[in-house]
């Protein structure tokens, strides 16, 4: 992938920076891995807004990705490269031995016309999915279980990897992009490789409008709203409050750790993020 910049011919163009999207073979989805997505505008199932700052946007399909990868020992050849407009990485499309068709989160380096594998007997090249116990120490991995047989959940993003750090017993030691270290049970599927689509990231939008396009509103300082409305607003004239940074609900911001600390997964995390 490639970015393009524009000629400033109007003041939104001239820092825009978007993808070239040159990796991308194949302009319309599979039509029956496509279904229907319905926008809810941030709301949860009573009609409240739990969420904030969603809303509007272009309709989208949504594609049906395999993030299980439970067709152990089938080859499966990559046909396509195509966009997804409901995540940040590209998905590639397989053809599998048996006839069946599904979508992957495609990985750096992943060509048209590839061969890969899932399972324990799976080569640990780019594209395959191999349980943490088949994998060579020093690995970088993405789309992985936190549950065996789960699917994917963890290291999904572009541009995204994690490190196989070393394995002990029935856990493996996972460093995520975070820095956070992690142990995973080592019967839990990855993939080998990077996620693509890396300069994500280096996509500057240029206009407020763009992120409209997206679904994205537009996100109101505390300190300008009132105080019935959030702890940091009011005050006589401009002014900070005085107080800590904080939510709209009083969760303080800026540092302060907000994990539960009588979570039940705590045990699994070697190392925090945050030394």
């Amino acid at each position: 992938m490639g970015l393009k910049s524009y000629k400033p011919y109007t003041p939104s163009r001239r820092h825009m920076v978007l993808s070239d999207f040159a990796d991308i073979t194949k302009t319309s989805p599979e039509r029956k891995l496509v279904k229907g997505k319905k926008s809810n505008a941030g709301r949860n199932s009573a009609g409240r807004i739990s969420v904030r700052h969603k809303g509007g946007g272009h309709k989208r399909r949504y594609r049906t990705i395999d993030f299980k990868r439970e067709k152990f020992g089938i080859p499966a050849k990559v046909a396509t490269i195509e966009y997804d407009p409901n995540r940040s990485a590209r998905i590639a499309l397989l053809h599998y031995a048996d006839g069946e068709k599904r979508y992957i989160v495609a990985p750096v380096g992943l060509l048209v016309g590839s061969t890969i594998m899932s399972g324990p007997d799976a080569e640990p090249s780019v594209g395959n999915a191999l349980p943490l116990s088949s994998i060579p120490v020093g690995t970088s991995v993405h789309n992985i279980e936190m549950v065996a047989g789960r699917g994917a959940q963890m290291v999904r993003s572009a541009g995204t990897s994690a490190q196989l750090m070393s394995r002990e017993e029935e856990f493996a030691h996972i460093k995520m992009p975070s820095g956070e270290i992690r142990l995973i049970r080592t019967n839990c599927l990855a993939t080998i490789g990077r996620v693509g689509n890396v300069d994500h990231n280096n996509i500057v939008m240029g206009k407020a409008g763009r992120k409209r396009w997206l679904g994205v509103r537009p996100t109101v300082r505390g300190v300008a709203m009132n105080p019935v409305d959030h702890p940091m607003g009011g005050g006589e004239g401009r002014t900070s409050g005085g107080g800590h940074p904080q939510s709209p609900w009083g969760l303080l911001a800026k540092g302060k750790r907000t994990r539960d600390k009588h979570k039940a997964t705590n045990k699994y995390i070697v190392e925090r993020r945050k030394k």
